[in-house]
Order: C-alpha cells, then structure tokens, then sequence
C-alpha cells in the first residue's frame, strides 16, 4: 500500500494483519512470525479516511459504480477515481463525485493514480481479468457478484491476492437481506425443526432483455444474477459441504427472438445439490414459468415449513398437538454492512465477512451445474 505519487507521505500503519486474523503491532517482529508462521501479512491503514479507493465500469444499469463510490464513502473510505470504456459514462461520474478523477480504462488509472481499493463492476466475464491487472499492481479489489464466471478464474484471483497481499471479497451485499437475516434468526431458534430440504425458486414468462446480461458468454447464463444471489442464501442456511451438483437446462425458445442468438442465455435452469449433511437444495431459475410460485425459499423442516421473499415470510408449525401459522414482514437490508466490514478489515483486522473463499463456493456450484447440464450426469464437487 505504497503511495506511488510521491504527494504526502503517511505514518506508519499501526499494525500487520496476519491471514489468519491476528495481528502484530510490531514492525521489527514481523520477519520473525512470518518466518515461523510461514504467513504473508497485510498492512493496516490508520484510519479508513486514508482509503483511496476507485470503481472500473460506471454503466447506467442500475448504477452500481455509484452505489459502491457512495457506500464506500458511507464507511469512511475516500473515492477518487472512476475508469470506464464508454466516454459518455465519465461525465456522470464527475457530475456526482465533484473532482474525482476518471480513465478512459483500468490500466490508465492504475498508472496514474493513487489507489488502495478497487471496485470492478463490469460485466461478469470481465470480473476476473480487471481484478486481476489490479490486485497484481497491488491493490485491494471488491469485485461485483458473481465473482467470475468459472471456479477457475476464483482460483486465479485467490491466488494473485494471497501473491501480493492483497484483500480479496465479492459485494454480495445481499447477505444482509432482512430476509434471509430474518430467516436465519427464526430458523436457527428451532421454529421449524431441523433442515429436511431447500427449494429456491424464480420465474417468469417473458423474453429476455436486450441487454449483455442476455448473452450467456458475457453473463455466466440464467443462473448467474439471482441465481447467485440465491444459492449465497442457501450456503448460509445449509453449514455443510457440497457434495453433488446436478444441472439442467432448455434452451432455444427465446433465443431467435433475441438479438444474442445462439449466444442467448438458457430459457430455463434446474439445479439439484446435495451437501454432506443429506440435506439437499433445488435452485429454478426460468423464463418459461407460466403459473410462478410464490416467494422465494420454500424451506421444509422436521417440524413445520419456512416460506419468505424481500417482503414476507410465513411459517407453518407443528406444536402441541396442532398446527400454528405465523408470518411477517421481512426486514429492511442491512447491506451497509459490507463496505463497513471492508473498511473495519483494512483498518482494524477485524475477519472479513465475504470472503474470496466464500464466494468461490457459489460459483464452483454454478460452475458445474453448467457443465452437468452440458454433460448429462450429476459431477462431484
């Protein structure tokens, strides 16, 4: 975390934040643990204020490069930079971050820019390689979700952090959903028994939009937007290892009508996981749903069942005897949360949330439930 502008020079960082979470408030020790530890460690900045940090891609769908400049500035971080490929997206970006500086590209920031923290928000087959060109110039990196598009490219970012120092997570800012807090919360009170099965569903009836998020070679396919939000759900409410994932797919209903063509995403995805403790999951994701269900979770327990979506949750109960319903609001987001651990990670060492290893876990189940639907069988994970 070097300054590389040679403008002002900062005080030491007051302490070395180990991988495994600890951290040693003396310099001239350091060689010595990392000696007997065999662990890298990662300097801390003083004050979340001496975060500089910057986003690569400031599209106008739903715009994220602003949504994360602001949250970073919420949790005490400083923006001071935006690189985009599309020249109209910088004057934006200057209209709402006075004085920021923009780049007409990642490579053309990193040059000339002081940075400590880098967002990328392209779209999701350009994850991997941004994220990668910055955590080798030695910058801590928060990439969209998903974090890429195959466990491959996770394992390459994972890698190239853990070779430069670097911090590493995903904006699955949907883990604070009240929602699924709130699903944890009576869930895990016993309200419901223990976990029998999981089934996560989405559907609709109608095309695609024109837009990249259409083309499985850029997105992932289907799976990879609110797929990814909900298997990160799942692995939240499911504490155990994935053993078997199964994938299928229907593909070619909307894809002539799609300007994508052969490259449009699948109509439909079916996704079966088997974990460790036998509980298994389903995920749908599909286009082709004429009579939706309704929430999100269907989640059946050994003593009654748990329905929720970002609006209500309902639970059905076996007690005394009988049978008691209870339901409710789902809870505001606490999605502030995310850039407030970041920014409590790079100063204080507090354990990171989202982590790389985390995240990875959501796509290496998207990852083969692709390659299953491709293949035609079940794959081990």
């Amino acid at each position: 975390m070097s300054r590389n502008t040679g403008c002002t020079c900062r005080e030491r960082p007051r302490g070395y934040l180990f991988r495994s979470g600890r951290r040693c408030r003396d310099p001239r020790k350091i060689w010595a643990i990392e000696s007997r530890e065999g662990k890298r460690l990662m300097k801390l900045f003083d004050r979340a204020e001496e975060i500089r940090c910057g986003v690569v891609g400031y599209g106008a769908s739903f715009h994220m490069g602003r949504h994360h400049l602001n949250a970073m500035a919420a949790a005490g971080m400083k923006p001071v930079a935006v690189a985009d490929i599309d020249p109209a997206r910088l004057p934006a970006a200057e209209a709402e971050f006075p004085g920021i500086k923009t780049y007409p590209s990642t490579t053309a920031m990193l040059a000339d820019c002081d940075l400590d923290l880098v967002g990328v928000i392209t779209p999701h087959n350009a994850h991997a390689c941004v994220a990668l060109e910055c955590l080798e110039a030695g910058k801590h990196v928060v990439t969209e979700k998903p974090f890429a598009i195959t466990t491959e490219e996770c394992d390459a970012m994972i890698a190239a952090a853990k070779t430069h120092d670097a911090m590493l997570s995903v904006h699955h800012n949907r883990h604070w959903d009240g929602c699924i807090l709130k699903a944890l919360e009576n869930i895990r009170s016993g309200m419901i028994g223990e976990i029998v099965r999981i089934e996560a569903h989405m559907g609709s009836y109608r095309p695609p939009r024109d837009w990249w998020r259409a083309s499985k070679s850029i997105s992932g396919g289907i799976n990879y937007d609110w797929g990814a939000h909900f298997l990160e759900y799942a692995l939240q409410l499911i504490d155990s290892d994935t053993v078997e994932v199964a994938g299928f797919a229907r593909k070619g209903y909307w894809a002539p009508r799609s300007p994508w063509g052969d490259d449009a995403i699948e109509d439909e995805a079916f996704t079966v996981v088997r974990f460790a403790n036998g509980v298994p999951l389903t995920l749908l994701v599909t286009q082709l749903e004429s009579n939706p269900r309704d929430g999100w979770f269907d989640i059946t327990g050994t003593q009654g069942s748990y329905r929720f979506d970002h609006q209500r949750w309902q639970a059905m109960i076996h007690e005394d005897g009988g049978t008691v319903y209870r339901e409710g609001p789902s809870p505001a987001s606490e999605s502030w949360r995310f850039y407030r651990n970041i920014a409590a990670h790079l100063t204080r060492g507090e354990p990171l949330i989202i982590t790389a290893e985390w995240a990875r876990r959501t796509i290496r189940i998207l990852d083969l439930a692709d390659q299953s639907a491709n293949n035609g069988r079940a794959l081990p994970a």
